[in-house]
């Protein structure tokens, strides 16, 4: 009885520790162990999917497939390599400037964007402001043709229509207008991008949920092809993943469409260009052990139908690019404007395949987890003391719950996808302003989809003032923030220390109004910086420093800037030619060096510490 007793005594006071009970010096909810969060699931995602497993297979292969890009060499994957995000330093401005325009080599003493003479007060005299966006480069600005079936790359041509991404009459590839979010635990997100466009509700081949109404599929119905609508809940990741192979910037020429993508990738064979691990966590069986991709049997027909059910495939009739029946036609198709079910499908396939594999890379064994499953040990006293700086800052006024984000699952199921305030209602839940830069330059939730409805729930659905969600962004998870650099939705920020100074301060532009709770005046002590970093170190899982399973993935080639002499290919005799760089594949045991920070990587150091850069190691794509 006495030992019981210890232990129970012992359990209460590791218990009190995880909460901030000993040494706690505010109010703030302590966030727990990821562990304790399941993974949002479709609810009627049976009427899709026969097998998850080869769903998830289906999709690690498509998110990492560079035979996706128009150029054939552009994957879901180059902009989110490391630790689910982007680690990559030139060509990477958006809305650039004459001190730092297309193609720059960025340094770490060009971060922060906005600069103050007192780093603790946002009212000091401005020494720097530069309103560029550190995003992901995409493609070259092309118009596209038609696919060419058998061939990763499509038919298309330059356009020389955007000179913001040309330098002396070169283009060089187009660059987002917002810093990469990590897929990392994007699984928890109700919504996805930082602006929230990616609905909630997956309609099959376009992110904006029940604002697309038309027949985005179509089923085998008493043994006749017809036209069905598409609506999955709980799949806001599907929705998220639809919107970038077809963009004219991220991925695509412009003018494919999701049918013809569909055609193309249905008669290649999977991640052709890429090597394979044998002991890859999911692709290892079906490996090509003799050279790249999947082994010959493997196709992406028949991943498919391993993966989803026959009424979605296994017509053989012939539609046209808007899903009407080509009557008497069968497959196969003869020209590359008649398609299967299969092809026409493949959005619907493409979004329920990426989600179910991003659904598995769930970060929830950082130290801070095990913390917080009541191992004392698991975070040093400065670790600790950075916790509790989190907490009685308001940190956790954004960075709630669990998942470290008042844009989840929980924090809606707990009060709602509109939040209410004195007035009546109030903005979507998990969107805020911290003042990162003026709402003129991007009104984020404040936008409206491409259909023209509103972003914002609590505008479509509530009828909100539009004011109250201008200038708001989905709030990020902070799992794995320490390699996720730079932070912001325009990337001002290079380094954590950066990024608890803005805090500190209060954020750089408050004026404008729509600032969050939580956002004030810190004024924090140098100890207390250092304890905050040190506890958001905390937050890394070792599975993704090291790329152990379930973040192991195929090699990569990603493009690193341009060299400014036009290739070649006299196709294409207006686009400079790319620099590329190697991320090489690696099984389910991980690499023995850890992902370099973002910092680190400006500053030429592996992360080992070794004068090492990752992103140095040419490779050829052909």
């Amino acid at each position: 009885m006495r030992g019981r007793g210890i232990t129970m005594v012992w359990r209460l006071v590791v218990g009190l520790v995880a909460v901030g009970g000993l040494n706690a010096q505010g109010p703030g909810p302590n966030p727990g162990s990821l562990k304790r969060v399941p993974a949002p699931q479709p609810t009627n995602l049976a009427k899709y999917v026969k097998d998850r497993t080869a769903l998830v297979t289906l999709g690690k292969s498509l998110f990492w497939d560079m035979q996706t890009g128009s150029d054939g060499r552009q994957a879901c994957a180059s902009c989110h390599f490391h630790a689910g995000a982007d680690h990559r330093s030139q060509n990477q401005l958006s809305k650039t400037s004459a001190a730092l325009p297309v193609n720059h080599l960025l340094t770490l003493d060009e971060f922060p964007f906005h600069v103050v003479a007192n780093a603790a007060d946002n009212r000091s005299a401005v020494l720097r402001d530069t309103p560029v966006v550190a995003g992901s480069g995409g493609l070259f600005r092309r118009i596209f043709v038609d696919i060419v079936p058998g061939s990763a790359s499509d038919s298309g041509y330059d356009a020389a229509d955007i000179p913001a991404f040309s330098l002396g009459g070169v283009n060089v590839r187009q660059v987002g207008t917002r810093n990469t979010p990590s897929v990392i635990n994007a699984v928890f997100n109700f919504r996805n991008f930082w602006d929230g466009r990616a609905s909630n509700i997956f309609t099959g081949m376009t992110p904006f949920g029940d604002s697309d109404s038309a027949a985005n599929a179509v089923v085998v119905t008493d043994g006749q092809l017809a036209p069905e609508k598409v609506r999955i809940d709980n799949s806001s990741l599907a929705s998220q993943a639809v919107g970038p192979p077809n963009n004219n910037l991220e991925m695509s020429y412009d003018g494919r469409t999701w049918p013809k993508l569909g055609k193309k990738m249905l008669s290649l064979s999977p991640l052709a260009k890429q090597r394979v691990a044998p002991d890859d966590s999911v692709l290892g069986p079906l490996a090509n052990q003799a050279g790249r991709g999947l082994a010959p049997q493997h196709t992406y027909q028949t991943l498919i139908q391993a993966a989803f059910t026959p009424e979605y495939w296994n017509s053989d009739q012939l539609v046209d690019s808007a899903g009407n029946v080509l009557g008497g036609r069968k497959a196969p198709a003869a020209t590359t404007g008649e398609f299967t079910q299969a092809e026409f499908n493949f959005a619907l396939f493409w979004g329920l395949a990426i989600q179910a594999y991003e659904t598995t890379l769930v970060s929830d064994n950082s130290r801070f987890d095990q913390f917080s499953e009541g191992n004392a040990q698991a975070l040093t006293d400065v670790e600790q003391r950075g916790l509790n700086v989190f907490r009685r800052s308001d940190c956790t006024e954004c960075h709630t719950g669990n998942e470290l984000t008042a844009a989840s699952f929980g924090s809606v199921t707990r009060g709602g996808a509109v939040g209410r305030n004195r007035n009546g209602v109030g903005p979507d839940t998990g969107f805020f302003r911290t003042g990162v830069r003026p709402i003129a330059e991007d009104l984020g939730l404040g936008a409206d989809n491409d259909l023209g409805t509103p972003l914002s729930l609590a505008v479509a659905q509530s009828g909100a003032p539009r004011q109250i969600v201008n200038g708001l962004f989905k709030v990020p998870g902070l799992r794995g923030v320490e390699f996720t650099g730079p932070y912001f939705h325009n990337g001002g920020q290079a380094t954590l220390e950066h990024v608890v100074d803005f805090y500190s301060r209060a954020g750089d532009f408050p004026g404008d109004g729509n600032i969050g709770p939580g956002i004030r005046r810190l004024n924090l002590s140098p100890d207390d910086r250092a304890a905050l970093v040190a506890f958001l170190k905390s937050l890394s899982d070792d599975r993704v420093r090291f790329e152990r399973a379930p973040f192991d993935h195929p090699e990569l080639c990603v493009p690193v800037g341009q060299e400014m002499a036009p290739p070649p290919d006299a196709r294409f005799a207006l686009s400079a030619a790319d620099k590329w760089a190697l991320i090489p594949g690696v099984g389910r045991g991980g690499n023995p060096v850890p992902l370099q920070t973002f910092e680190e990587l400006l500053l030429g150091i592996g992360g080992d510490g070794s004068r090492a850069h990752s992103l140095t190691e040419a490779c050829s794509i052909e």
